[in-house]
């Protein structure tokens, strides 16, 4: 990046914004356009023909020569194929560039290739794509040259969602249409809509290219295998918000050029807890754009890592040992007219409408627990909830002190008199400002946290889409506004009925408020004591979709069909499955390859010295002491080996089989079967690590990948 480019001048540089838009666009077609972003609807087959105009000519000037519709299957990632503008050569052999309204709305990629749960069959190919206007269209620039990415939804010949978009539209939908019943309730005229704001904090690893390339662990898999610790960690809590290093700055440089390029507000970055782990995180946006931003957020990290010889690493739990990733999802409501109706005010006791809504945030994720834990569960996510460096696999809410003082007193005298207050922090030196102390300390432990005017959903990874997580939370919230708004609109004494109200729901569900340790093994018991779910597992987590209150839900604010929830946990499975065999196999090919012959030179020269050594007359103790532990943890390895080889095999039973309680029973023997295999395996292995010669040893160690950037 050059130092001398102003940043206001380039930011959205390569968006189609709605600025590009006013200036390109009729006036007419322009305010259709904005009123479809605002109200739903349709463009005019005219009109939409002027805008894919507008948007061809604006990316042809500036060195686009494909199109594309950009969408996110249910692999998790996006998708994408390109066409170029050109027509067909007229006698003369010229062509034109051309872009109509049709080729701008809808799309054709091949449904039966991407993940569906059975809702299309390999025979049944069609699919379609659908232009989503309230995200905005970007060029993309890569190896292939600038293509224009048009956001759209992804969805079956016969209707079905196919993809994480779909459903996070219809989420948004149904949250805005309920939470302008709450404010309607309160006196709000005024609000047309609802939008959840949200904020993405990401995590990331990034570590040398080369090395990478000599782990096939992290190639197949994302994450370490193998691997014994490093003599030093994050003990020494040396790495987080330290200085950060010349090359991973121009790395964080070069990047930042590239996401304000794509509109991408990134705003913080520092280091992170584990050595060689970074986050960045953005400015908050809608939901809708929020999400397409994370996928490039993520996309680009990993294709700028690649210019500077490094590698990004987005696993949740690439070093056994370290901390893992995570991503932090910020989420709030705000309306167009400014509300933000998460905003508790100075006297939160006071706020009526605040405090109605937190009740039914409470209640919602209180009676939701389970299928918020499961819209955050993926392979990778396994080994970090629950494990001492992240919010444990238990959902529980922190209120703080303040909220948590009001909802006591509404809980116990059905009123609420007063808030804690905010005060000053003295610092003791005349040179520096005393501070305002907010009312409320901040919990890294708890899973969902209430932080000042939003709430902060800790448990996504940082590999996953954010879709999920945010589908959930807007249907489990539109639900509970739903209901408190079908009785408080027909309640005779409004005041009343609302204050009894809150007081209901902070009672019925205040188990699900926990503002201590959730670390703490005395925190477990608790939780089961009030009877919280503790889904430790994804697999465990599947069910929690098709659940009948979660069914009943979703397919009451025609956010899911019973049918589409039915195939996420048909793909869950299969991707919680193939994801377990490609490790188990890449240990396998590890093993054998790499970590046996290794082992088994170092043991033969061990022998060989310590022969030397008694036909010299000399003491082999040490040496035929090394040889035997080292032949020890050979037997175990080779025993390990041959087990998980023999329970791979055996796991092709499931090879054919296609219901959906099969798929869940294959998912069930990787998670019990061959992760256990795979744990038996990795303990020699590292254990070997730890005595080999190092220059036998057969890949990098993690010294060398996270202290060697």
């Amino acid at each position: 990046m050059n130092d001398t480019i102003n940043v206001e001048e380039f930011f959205g540089k390569n968006v189609f914004t709605l600025g590009k838009m006013r200036e390109r666009l009729p006036r007419n077609v322009f305010k259709e356009v904005q009123k479809v972003m605002d109200e739903g609807g349709e463009l005019s087959k005219s009109s939409a023909d002027v805008v894919a105009k507008a948007m061809k000519d604006w990316a042809v000037e500036n060195g686009a020569t494909h199109f594309t519709h950009w969408f996110q299957p249910l692999t998790g990632i996006t998708a994408e194929k390109h066409d170029s503008f050109i027509t067909h050569p007229d006698e003369e052999g010229r062509t034109l560039l051309e872009f109509s309204g049709k080729e701008l709305i809808k799309g054709e990629p091949d449904a039966s290739s991407f993940p569906s749960g059975g809702l299309r069959a390999t025979f049944e190919a069609r699919g379609y794509t659908a232009w989503d206007i309230t995200s905005p269209a970007f060029l993309k620039e890569d190896a292939t040259g600038r293509i224009l990415c048009i956001p759209t939804a992804f969805c079956s010949y016969t209707g079905e969602a196919l993809d994480k978009k779909t459903p996070l539209l219809r989420s948004e939908e149904a949250v805005s249409t309920q939470s302008l019943r709450i404010l309607r309730l309160f006196g709000n005229t005024t609000a047309k809509k609802v939008v959840p704001s949200v904020g993405i904090e990401q995590e990331y690893f990034i570590i040398d290219r080369e090395k990478y390339l000599k782990r096939e662990d992290l190639i197949f898999s994302g994450r370490t295998l193998f691997g014994a610790p490093a003599p030093k960690g994050q003990e020494m809590d040396d790495h987080y918000f330290g200085a950060i290093r010349e090359r991973i700055g121009a790395y964080m440089k070069d990047l930042n050029f590239e996401l304000w390029k794509l509109g991408v507000p990134a705003k913080t970055q520092h280091n992170e807890v584990a050595p060689a782990q970074h986050e960045l995180a953005p400015i908050y946006e809608s939901g809708n754009v929020a999400v397409d931003h994370n996928q490039l957020v993520m996309e680009t990290m990993k294709k700028v890592a690649g210019r500077h010889g490094l590698m990004c690493l987005l696993h949740e739990k690439p070093f056994a040992g370290v901390n893992g990733s995570g991503k932090h999802d910020n989420w709030s409501l705000v309306s167009d007219d400014g509300v933000n109706m998460l905003d508790p005010g100075l006297t939160p006791n006071d706020n009526i409408q605040f405090l109605l809504v937190l009740a039914c945030i409470v209640k919602a994720v209180d009676k939701h627990a389970a299928l918020l834990r499961q819209s955050a569960a993926d392979v990778g996510n396994d080994h970090r909830l629950g494990a001492n460096e992240a919010p444990p696999a238990i959902v529980s809410i922190f209120l703080g002190d303040q909220l948590e003082d009001v909802v006591r007193q509404l809980v116990s005298t059905g009123e609420a008199k007063k808030s804690k207050k905010t005060g000053k922090l003295m610092t003791g030196v005349s040179t520096l400002p005393d501070l305002e102390r907010d009312a409320t300390d901040r919990n890294r432990t708890s899973p969902f946290a209430f932080t000042g005017n939003k709430f902060e959903f800790r448990m996504v990874g940082s590999s996953d889409s954010v879709a999920g997580p945010n589908t959930a939370l807007n249907a489990i919230v539109a639900e509970a506004f739903c209901e408190a708004a079908d009785e408080l609109e027909k309640a005779e004494d409004f005041e009343l009925a609302v204050h009894d109200m809150i007081k209901d729901y902070f009672t019925e569900h205040q188990r699900i408020i926990f503002n201590g340790d959730g670390y703490s093994e005395s925190w477990v018991k608790e939780a089961a004591r009030r009877g919280l779910p503790n889904i430790a597992s994804m697999v465990e987590s599947v069910d929690a979709l098709l659940d009948d209150d979660a069914v009943a839900m979703f397919e009451k604010f025609k956010i899911f069909t019973r049918a589409e929830l039915e195939s996420r946990s048909e793909v869950l499975y299969e991707i919680y499955s193939k994801s377990i065999n490609i490790e188990a196999h890449t240990m396998i090919d590890m093993t054998g390859k790499q970590i046996l012959p290794a082992v088994m030179r170092y043991a033969g020269r061990l022998a060989s010295d310590a022969k030397e050594v008694r036909e010299a007359g000399g003491d082999d103790y040490v040496l035929s002491l090394g040889l035997r532990q080292c032949t020890a943890q050979i037997r175990k390895l080779q025993e390990a080996f041959d087990k998980l080889k023999e329970d791979v095999a055996a796991a092709a039973r499931f090879a054919d089989k296609n219901k959906l309680a099969d798929k869940k029973e294959q998912a069930q023997y990787y998670r019990d079967v061959i992760c256990a295999d795979m744990a038996e395996l990795r303990a020699p292995a590292d254990a070997l690590e730890m005595m080999v010669d190092k220059n036998l040893w057969p890949f990098p160690t993690y010294g060398d990948l996270i202290f060697e950037v």
